[in-house]
């Protein structure tokens, strides 16, 4: 059973890293093809895409860190340390939410009347994407990508609070420790 959850937890930190490189490497792609976009002139695309990489960093972390706790001491419990410091950057990922908008804002002054539309969709998109990553690693599991968690959703008709929320909440209670059952329901 425990390299059923090592595999997932592999698969979710490893997904995470990729899809950062991936996102950077695209981003790069895209400016240079479509130079009409003026993604790399946009402030909106910069707050927008620097926010999208630093909740999968995050996120890479912190599935990183569960892996590298089940190899090696057979317990996927998040370490109380990591998640205080996941829970101190909440603040940090909420202001980021609020301020990137402004990045809009400056690019509509800036660039009007020729605004480009097509890059302020772009920039509008990866937007909305970092905004949905927020609340599926901070507050509700909106992936639902395997069998156990697609009957979860089936059965119950209602989504999972996401494996971090369960950690805040454990944190909140004072509790450092899990039962190993309870484990295989968090990933």
């Amino acid at each position: 059973m425990l390299w059923h959850i090592e595999k997932r937890l592999s698969y979710l930190y490893t997904g995470e890293l990729f899809s950062s490189i991936i996102f950077i490497v695209t981003s790069f792609f895209v400016n240079q093809t479509f130079p009409g976009l003026k993604l790399y002139s946009l402030l909106s695309f910069w707050s927008s895409f620097i926010y999208l990489e630093f909740l999968l960093l995050q996120g890479t972390v912190y599935w990183y860190v569960k892996w590298k706790r089940l190899k090696t001491e057979k317990n996927s419990v998040t370490p109380i340390k990591l998640v205080k410091q996941l829970k101190s950057l909440i603040k940090w990922n909420i202001a980021w939410m609020i301020a990137a908008p402004v990045g809009f804002i400056v690019d509509v002054v800036k660039w009007a009347p020729a605004l480009p539309i097509s890059g302020l969709s772009v920039s509008a998109f990866i937007y909305i994407f970092a905004c949905i990553e927020y609340i599926n690693y901070f507050h509700v599991q909106l992936s639902y990508d395997n069998r156990s968690d697609l009957k979860y959703l089936f059965i119950t008709r209602r989504l999972k609070q996401s494996c971090l929320r369960k950690d805040f909440k454990r944190l909140s209670r004072g509790q450092n420790t899990i039962l190993t059952k309870k484990i295989t329901h968090d990933v």
